[in-house]
């Protein structure tokens, strides 16, 4: 293939798609393309409002270009498609975000091109779900006329050491000859290098089991953390014990949300059942880490009832909204479970996190973010529900009159909580 005469597309400028979109766009032509116009016109002044790449990255890829417009990506080659993945409110997979990018894809096919998956799927959407899309509305015919590829991400938000670059990439093709060729293209920026599964629902399923097995293992410590909590066993304590085996697995307990371990299992358990079988290991771990943040909101509860603290119309703090530390996506985020437990009590709860966008917090969640942690002392209880560092040196009052310390995340010395998970 060669890659010189290409222009590639990558269509959804999110976490995934504006990371690849740059290291692309130190090498060959590329076109950025994502429905938000405020998105394009941020990233055209140098800001990248997910904080993945600095405006200097954005500087560097000096042959990129972002736009919002379709009709701009008719002259690419080739289309990668980032978009998101997710669930609807029942927790079946939702995808109308890549039924619309496969169909502004294929409204701009041509023969020769070649479409690439990026997001997280069950088994089989690529070939079963969006060809037929690529194909109706193009015209083309698969695998004559154009051809796909899945290569599944592994961005890992608000990391700074496991970048793009530096993460091994798993490729496929739908022939053995888009496979190599695919494999060739992500080899160009992938520093890491690249593993070429043997088919697109291979690479598929290998992408939407690392999450659920994450997703499992943390389920498991969260269980020992409810088995621990009425032994009066401090877990954290347990799992460094343990943790002196070489092959002990170094899970901590905590929220399971954001846009992939919260959500990716249950695309592979939709799966499951189309044909035939009901997954009870994959559904369990979703079922109990869901349940995380009304458990801490009740332990919590507990806690000022013991100490003798009144509960309704009391002032309490919640420490971060995002869906982990040091990272401002607040996407799925199980920090609301905790709010909305707290809420049900009657309970003023006020949100502080350096990291959300208050505008986006505000739409996305009805929360009006504080904007200062003033007189820390006039709340009843704090829960440190998200680990940033902003927050490691907060000056949290101690003593009997001091609030009660909720600490999710172990994020403060003993000798400043009353509790942690």
């Amino acid at each position: 293939m060669h890659l010189q005469n290409k222009i590639i597309c990558v269509i959804g400028l999110g976490y995934v798609g504006l990371p690849l979109a740059v290291e692309f766009g130190k090498i060959f032509k590329t076109i950025g393309l994502d429905i938000d116009q405020q998105r394009i016109n941020e990233l055209n002044n140098q800001f990248d409002r997910t904080l993945e790449v600095d405006a200097a990255g954005l500087k560097s890829a000096d042959k990129l270009r972002f736009t919002s417009d379709p009709d701009d990506i008719r002259q690419a080659s080739i289309f990668i498609i980032t978009v998101p993945t997710p669930v609807d409110q029942f927790n079946n997979p939702d995808l109308t975000p890549v039924r619309k990018a496969t169909e502004t894809v294929a409204r701009n096919l041509k023969a020769g091109d070649l479409v690439i998956y990026e997001s997280t799927v069950y088994p089989g959407v690529t070939e079963d779900y969006c060809v037929p899309i690529l194909e109706k509305i193009s015209g083309l015919t698969f695998n004559q006329d154009f051809f796909c590829g899945y290569s599944p991400e592994r961005i890992n938000p608000g990391d700074k050491h496991h970048t793009l670059t530096k993460i091994r990439k798993v490729t496929s093709g739908s022939t053995p000859e888009i496979a190599e060729e695919v494999d060739e293209l992500y080899s160009s920026i992938i520093a890491a290098g690249t593993f070429k599964a043997s088919s697109i629902k291979v690479a598929e399923s290998a992408k939407v089991i690392e999450n659920a097995q994450r997703d499992i293992n943390i389920a498991f410590v969260n269980e020992l953390a409810k088995i621990f909590n009425l032994l009066k066993i401090d877990t954290s304590e347990v799992l460094e014990a343990a943790g002196t085996k070489w092959n002990f697995l170094p899970f901590k307990p905590g929220l399971v949300g954001g846009h992939c371990i919260g959500v990716d299992p249950f695309y592979l358990a939709q799966k499951a059942k189309e044909v035939g079988y009901h997954p009870e290991i994959i559904l369990a771990g979703r079922r109990l880490n869901d349940s995380m943040g009304p458990y801490v909101a009740t332990q919590f509860i507990k806690l000022l009832i013991q100490s003798e603290r009144k509960i309704k119309g009391q002032d309490v703090l919640v420490l971060g909204i995002t869906f982990k530390e040091n990272c401002p996506d607040i996407r799925n985020s199980r920090v609301i479970d905790i709010i909305r437990e707290l809420e049900s009590y009657e309970m003023n709860v006020h949100v502080y996190d350096p990291w959300a966008d208050k505008k986006e917090v505000e739409h996305e969640y009805g929360i009006t973010l504080i904007d200062h942690l003033e007189e820390i002392e006039k709340y009843q209880g704090i829960i440190a529900a998200v680990g940033h560092d902003q927050l490691l040196d907060l000056p949290i009052p101690s003593g009997e009159n001091g609030p009660i310390v909720y600490d999710v995340k172990g994020i403060f010395p003993r000798e400043k909580m009353y509790a942690r998970l």
